[in-house]
């Protein structure tokens, strides 16, 4: 199906199925309770690499701590970093924070209301300015995100390879609704989430099955190969009264992943004897799957055990989990029951196939 088919009755059409469609079907997201800018904003720098579940589970802690521009602003990264740890990709939770700042000394503390001007801003590109232009101000501009291209490229029977991408976003602008553009735009991602899958799309309760060219899966491009690494981590603690210790070691700043942020000290070996291991457990950061050993390490060990890394810290466990610790420090210290748990993703939590764990 050309884009030229797309006549004015075909589009209007799918914008009538699909609004009817999120009205009845529309997914019950915190950030959707609310027309705040602000909170838009803020969720759909969240959303970007990471899967909802877990945007759902953080997503409300954090707006509790910063409920307003202003407050954000005001905070120090260090703080940011701590709300922010399990969500990954750090540098937007920086940007995210920068971009606050800048907005309160340089924008009267508003954040601007078009597309154009929101992708001033850092951290913000024209995926998030258009979400938030057209959600919170009704700008008439389209979203393309993974799940737009699959539906749009399904529905004109395109192959999803790297010429797809501008005829999409061609589309995706013509078909948006001039009335409701920020409902359309969620309709489309919501169609891509929940019905119009990657894999075994169900096309039968679609509401775009009739005039859609594909009818199933499309042919898309081949994804990078998982790799697979093993790593190992000193758990050492202290039992000093009334606190209970953990050591922890902050990441130097010039490295290039997660600079800053607390996590435990890595082993130089990532083979641990049986009866040193504490857990084990997967975890996942970009395109590596790392196979994690947790040992159980005495104070007087670490030295000799442990790799030369950041300063290192013996921090009470109750004010380690208010601390910017990597999204595996946190993991790791939650399933051997050191922090409280918070999960609502397969992968954080502690019944998930994904993880074995020995506690000890």
């Amino acid at each position: 199906m050309d884009q030229q088919k797309w006549d004015k009755k075909k589009i209007a059409w799918v914008r009538r199925r699909l609004l009817e469609w999120y009205g009845r079907s529309r997914r019950d997201l915190p950030w959707r309770r609310s027309q705040e800018p602000y909170a838009i904003w803020v969720s759909e720098i969240m959303l970007q690499q990471t899967r909802v579940a877990v945007v759902m589970d953080r997503f409300p802690a954090f707006m509790a701590r910063f409920p307003t521009l202003l407050s954000l602003s005001l905070a120090t990264e260090e703080e940011v970093l701590a709300l922010w740890s399990g969500l990954g990709y750090y540098r937007r939770a920086r940007m995210l924070h920068k971009a606050a700042q800048f907005v309160v000394s340089q924008g009267q503390g508003k954040l601007p209301q078009t597309a154009a001007e929101l992708r001033l801003l850092p951290g913000i590109g024209s995926y998030t300015a258009a979400a938030v232009a057209s959600i919170a101000h009704g700008e008439r501009v389209a979203v393309v995100d993974g799940n737009v291209e699959r539906v749009l490229c399904r529905m004109a029977g395109w192959d999803a390879d790297a010429s797809a991408r501008r005829k999409v976003e061609e589309l995706a602008a013509g078909l948006i609704s001039p009335r409701r553009p920020g409902d359309f735009n969620q309709a489309l991602m919501d169609l891509g989430a929940t019905v119009c899958l990657p894999r075994k799309p169900q096309c039968l309760v679609c509401p775009l099955a009739a005039g859609c060219a594909t009818q199933g899966e499309h042919q898309t491009a081949p994804r990078p190969p998982m790799q697979s690494r093993e790593a190992a981590y000193a758990l050492s603690l202290r039992n000093d009264q009334p606190h209970r210790q953990v050591l922890l070691e902050r990441r130097r700043a010039s490295l290039s992943v997660m600079p800053g942020l607390w996590e435990l000290p890595a082993l130089k070996d990532a083979a641990v004897p049986e009866e040193n291991l504490r857990l084990t457990l997967r975890h996942a950061i970009m395109q590596v799957n790392y196979h994690v050993r947790i040992r159980n390490v005495r104070e007087d060990e670490v030295e000799a055990l442990a790799v030369h890394g950041g300063l290192r810290r013996w921090v009470p466990l109750d004010k380690a989990a208010g601390m910017a610790l990597t999204g595996l420090a946190r993991k790791a210290l939650t399933r051997a029951h050191l922090l409280p748990a918070t999960c609502s993703a397969p992968e954080e939590c502690p019944a998930s196939d994904r993880t074995e764990s020995k506690l000890l």
